[in-house]
């Protein structure tokens, strides 16, 4: 595969803009435990956070054998999104994307008016405008490429020309799925220890930080990488 040059960075939502993955986790708990008393939800429902929150529910219900009604997982994610919306943004993130000169985009498994809030409430529209890419927006959500690959779409580049930073398992496989370079950013609070560091990488991605103020040299070292491997 030909090299190109770098030209677009490309961020998840939850987990790498705001430090929201730790509450809609909490959100998602606090919500089955009350409806199954007594299950074990949390070790079976935080290695499903990043995928959507339907199937995050779904998953979980299924491995614990209980049931929920169309209307318990509606009402479950507009608490989760709610409260998760209102999380704060990582240090150092609006400073990193004012230092990249690259053209941004955000990809979510999300849905576009709760991204599009969560940008705005947070003055991050001005780095992303309408470049905002669901997951409501595709026929698959991640971990399935669809949502990376439509972001390469729209901003009409090619999908090796795109640096992405994610969180989750869940994104990193749709972004590497994608044929883009992946950073993974492990400085969330639900992110337990090194153990997670490690997961990120065994599915692509090609360099672990966590620390948003170290976003602009990351994203350096790999265009001179690129610009090397193309010279």
């Amino acid at each position: 595969m030909a090299n190109v040059a770098i030209e677009a960075l490309i961020c998840d939502c939850d987990g790498v803009l705001i430090d929201s993955e730790a509450v809609a986790a909490s959100v998602l708990v606090r919500e089955l435990e009350a409806r199954w008393p007594g299950a074990a939800v949390a070790p079976v429902l935080m290695p499903l956070l990043g995928q959507r929150i339907e199937r995050v529910l779904g998953g979980t219900s299924e491995a614990l054998g209980r049931q929920l009604s169309e209307a318990d997982v509606a009402a479950i994610r507009a608490v989760a999104e709610r409260e998760a919306a209102e999380a704060p943004l990582f240090p150092g993130v609006a400073a990193a994307l004012e230092a990249i000169s690259l053209t941004k985009a955000c990809a979510s498994n999300s849905y576009t008016a709760v991204v599009r809030g969560v940008l705005a409430r947070n003055d991050l529209t001005r780095f992303f405008g309408e470049r905002i890419y669901c997951a409501d927006i595709v026929a698959k959500p991640k971990p399935a490429p669809d949502v990376y690959l439509a972001a390469a779409r729209g901003l009409n580049v090619a999908p090796q020309a795109c640096i992405v930073v994610e969180d989750s398992v869940t994104g990193v496989s749709a972004a590497r799925a994608a044929g883009m370079t992946v950073l993974g950013f492990v400085g969330g609070a639900h992110v337990g220890g090194d153990a997670h560091a490690l997961e990120l990488r065994e599915v692509g991605a090609q360099a672990i930080f966590d620390d948003m103020r170290m976003l602009p040299a990351l994203v350096a070292e790999w265009i001179d990488r690129t610009q090397a491997r193309t010279a």
